[in-house]
């Protein structure tokens, strides 16, 4: 595992154009689909990081708190030739299990994780109603082995902000995590 930051794209930007394959329903999802008049929180993240898997149960909860008032979607997109286990059948396999049913895209070109800049999993793109980037970064100060409880405090504080109509704060961490496993 190669461990890697977030290069933390520019606040301001606007969601990228996209159509990926949705792997829990095996038909095309599009970004088309999002123009809900709600925010969006795209998730860069794979089935094998020992970063993403750390924060699971805080997915199952943020999925819970937030699912009628945002729009999520996760998205992979490691070689999964390289790693099987990124695979799209483990995706669709992984989502069943934690009982997750917003949209898990495979980026098999890997074209959103160079558009949004990604290097690592987990990554976190956090955007308002009019499709601009207004958070991205980490979920929380835990990562496996520091002893830090999961809380996912980073991520909520700029979800409640954006949904309560107060700023969020521009100082923002980068996310940490296991590097995206490039072509």
């Amino acid at each position: 595992m190669a461990l890697k930051y977030s290069s933390m794209l520019e606040l301001g930007t606007t969601i990228p154009e996209f159509e990926l394959i949705n792997v829990l329903e095996n038909q095309m999802f599009s970004s088309l689909s999002l123009e809900n008049n709600r925010p969006t929180l795209l998730m860069l993240i794979c089935n094998h990081c020992p970063y993403v898997i750390h924060y699971h149960e805080e997915l199952q909860r943020i999925t819970k708190d937030f699912h009628s008032l945002v729009d999520l979607v996760a998205i992979s997109s490691n070689d999964a030739l390289k790693y099987p286990q990124d695979g799209p059948k483990e995706m669709k396999a992984l989502f069943d299990s934690l009982g997750l049913s917003f949209p898990y895209l495979y980026d098999e070109t890997q074209n959103m994780a160079k558009v949004l800049q990604a290097q690592c999993t987990p990554e976190f793109y956090l955007y308002n109603v009019q499709g601009v980037l207004v958070y991205r970064g980490r979920l929380d100060d835990s990562s496996p082995g520091n002893d830090i409880k999961v809380s996912g405090k980073d991520l909520r504080d700029a979800i409640n902000a954006l949904l309560g109509g107060q700023s969020i704060n521009e100082f923002q961490q980068p996310s940490i995590g296991c590097s995206i496993k490039w072509k």
